[in-house]
């Protein structure tokens, strides 16, 4: 099983409608998709550590790690089996501008305007309400192998409004 974690950006505008930071992945599980910054824990490493990491390696921002927000478990199924346990997160304390790495090109989206069509079949499910202030835990089913990007969507459950208390 993967254990890891999605952060999302946000910049809020009183008129002009709020923004998140996503990437285009170009290269590893996803490559092509857009998503949220993030990745693998690495050993020893607590989730909002790995949120943190995996943000400023990818784009290049420095996310606060006490201003990270939990806003999701989601854990993603394969063939019946758990492949991976994703911690969400989102924020809107960071420093820096996002800059394209070997991974990641970064790009900033009206909220309204997520590009749900490039995106793993599930975010639409569930992101939307994360990007407005929900809390969401769920389990996302896949089926058809390896890898998982090419697996087939079939089912999921959610539970909304999940608190994530000292996390």
């Amino acid at each position: 099983m993967i254990e890891a974690t999605l952060c999302f950006p946000l910049r809020r505008h009183a008129d002009a409608g709020d923004e998140v930071l996503l990437i285009e992945k170009r290269r590893g599980l996803g490559e092509g998709w857009y998503n949220g910054p993030g990745g693998k824990l690495e050993d020893g490493e607590t989730p909002r550590e790995c949120a943190v990491r995996e943000t400023r390696e990818e784009v290049g921002l420095q996310a606060d790690p006490g201003a990270l927000e939990k806003a999701g478990e989601l854990t993603f199924l394969l063939d019946g089996e758990v492949h991976t346990f994703c911690h969400v997160f989102r924020t809107t304390e960071f420093d820096g501008e996002p800059r394209p790495s070997d991974e990641a090109r970064p790009e900033w989206v009206r909220v309204d305007d997520v590009p749900y069509d490039r995106m793993w079949e599930d975010d639409r499910i569930w992101l939307p309400a994360v990007l407005e202030g929900d809390t969401v835990a769920g389990e996302f089913a896949f089926r058809g192998g390896e890898p998982l990007d090419e697996a087939e969507f079939v089912s999921h459950d959610l539970e909304w409004d999940v608190s994530f208390d000292g996390e």
